[in-house]
């Protein structure tokens, strides 16, 4: 009975520990000269994730995703949160909206 109880106890313990981590985990993508960097990133399959959008450029921005179903403005010098539902594996794009030609990118979820 004490293995068993040892045995639940460290599995809770695990459990709880990969969800604080899947909860917290941010991807910080950077606007600068109206392009995104990185333009590409890769993120774990079926885990809520945070997608820190950093906009370094003078001018606005707009964060946009048809696949998302995201978009939101990213002020001059200002940083913006995106908080991302887990995805299934696959490629998702975003763009800015005022700089469609250069501001491209997208997420690969694996």
């Amino acid at each position: 009975m004490k293995k068993l109880f040892k045995t639940i106890t460290a599995l809770t313990f695990v459990f709880a520990a990969s969800n604080a981590f899947a909860a917290n985990t941010e991807f910080l993508v950077q606007i600068k000269d109206h392009k995104f960097e990185p333009a590409e990133i890769t993120v774990p399959a079926d885990q809520r994730f945070t997608l820190v959008i950093e906009n370094l450029d003078k001018t606005l921005e707009e964060f946009e995703s048809g696949d998302l179903k995201k978009e939101k403005l990213v002020g001059a010098g200002k940083k913006i949160n995106i908080v991302i539902s887990p995805l299934k594996s696959g490629e998702y794009k975003f763009f800015g909206d005022f700089h469609q030609k250069t501001a491209q990118g997208k997420i690969i979820v694996q």
